[in-house]
């Protein structure tokens, strides 16, 4: 089969998935077929047969995400009129004549393109195909309490992924088989095709690229080496996480194939909200009622922090809004702490008893304080008179 062949073969349509289909769809479409195709639900179909290997192959190439993009671009590049060797006037594009130094050449193009797409001695072994390939990262979503996010907590995360099958422990074969490398590629996973002047490294089509053939694939896995598992793993949460913050966990993503490391496991934290506090950067952020009478006289409160309580001094006089700072009890990042800042509010009462209201009056009488000394300007300024407004 030539690479052109290869990237013309629509690995969408061999798994009845849409071309923005994702993993998941992707994985239930090929479970599906490859458990309808087997061949040990269809012996002697070689039709069955043909379809399965079509279905296997094409399940390779999309779910890895790598090298779905190189898939996914290869066939734009060639659907797009971006390949035309020969033609009208032997061009590229249609336009000026076809320089094979820019194409294949060391400066990039396609030949990196085919080098990342088949593979080359330095990641794939010499072969290719064959060589180990990365698990792939997984992400997963947490909810914290403001408490935990402050302090930081170690927590289990229940997972469901991709694994190791249990059953023939990775090798794809039914227990008491093995799998037998490929005669065709010589278990290198590539094969090599001419054409003219140009000689081209595909994955092999017997094998699929993995370089060993399974005559009698495991019943648990269809052969592929991995099924879908529920582990739980303990995730430790930083102290001072903020809302959104993804924490990176290595190796704990899906296995790799052939003996390559696994892919990282990557956590979302969500912080719910907490009744009294709010956060800003690293400082706490907390609203205190007060009294009139503790505004006006000055009073010590004790205040809540989110590790026991501190005694804060109200000064005479204080105005509804101010903020006082108590330094170092608010979010610690590492060695540094932040702040809790306590904004200090009026608390008017709607209802008084009798003998409040009585002193009150009796305070609003003997007070020569003026509190709109602008306002009172103002209106001297303007004199008696004018209209009179009204509140709804």
């Amino acid at each position: 089969m030539s690479t052109k062949d290869y990237m013309e073969k629509d690995y969408y349509a061999a798994l009845g998935v849409a071309k923005d289909a994702d993993a998941g769809a992707i994985k239930k479409a090929y479970r599906k077929l490859a458990r309808e195709l087997h061949p040990d639900k269809n012996p002697g179909n070689a039709e069955s047969e043909a379809r399965f290997k079509e279905v296997s192959e094409a399940y390779d190439i999309l779910s890895d995400p790598g090298t779905r993009k190189e898939y996914d671009e290869a066939r734009t590049l060639f659907a797009g009129g971006g390949f035309r060797p020969g033609g009208a006037g032997g061009g590229y594009g249609g336009g000026s004549p076809l320089d094979m130094t820019d194409l294949f050449g060391a400066g990039g193009g396609l030949g990196d393109l085919f080098t990342d797409l088949f593979g080359n001695s330095a990641t794939t072994g010499a072969g290719g195909g064959a060589g180990p390939v990365r698990g792939q990262d997984v992400s997963a979503e947490i909810g914290l309490d403001f408490t935990d996010a402050v302090h930081g907590v170690t927590l289990p995360l229940k997972l469901s992924s991709p694994g190791i099958c249990h059953t023939c422990r990775g090798n794809g074969a039914r227990p008491g088989t093995q799998p037998r490398r490929c005669p065709t590629c010589g278990g290198t996973g590539s094969v090599s095709r001419n054409q003219g002047a140009f000689g081209f490294s595909e994955p092999c089509r017997d094998c699929r690229g993995t370089g060993q053939i399974i005559d009698d694939p495991c019943p648990e896995c269809a052969g592929t080496g991995s099924t879908v598992q529920t582990r739980t793993i303990t995730v430790r949460v930083p102290s001072g996480v903020r809302d959104g913050a993804k924490l990176r966990i290595a190796g704990k993503g899906t296995p790799g194939r052939r003996g390559a490391p696994a892919g990282d496991l990557f956590v979302t934290v969500r912080v719910r909200s907490h009744p009294l506090f709010s956060r800003e950067n690293d400082d706490l952020l907390l609203t205190v009622p007060v009294s009139f009478a503790e505004a006006t006289l000055g009073t010590t409160l004790r205040v809540p922090t989110l590790d026991g309580a501190v005694s804060l001094k109200v000064a005479a006089g204080t105005p509804t809004g101010q903020t006082l700072r108590v330094r170092g009890r608010g979010v610690r990042t590492g060695k540094r702490a932040g702040d809790l800042l306590v904004r200090v509010e009026v608390a008017v009462p709607r209802h008084i008893s009798g003998d409040a209201r009585e002193a009150l009056a009796k305070f609003a009488a003997a007070s020569d304080a003026d509190p709109r000394p602008q306002i009172t300007a103002a209106l001297d300024r303007v004199g008696p008179g004018g209209e009179h407004g009204s509140t709804s």
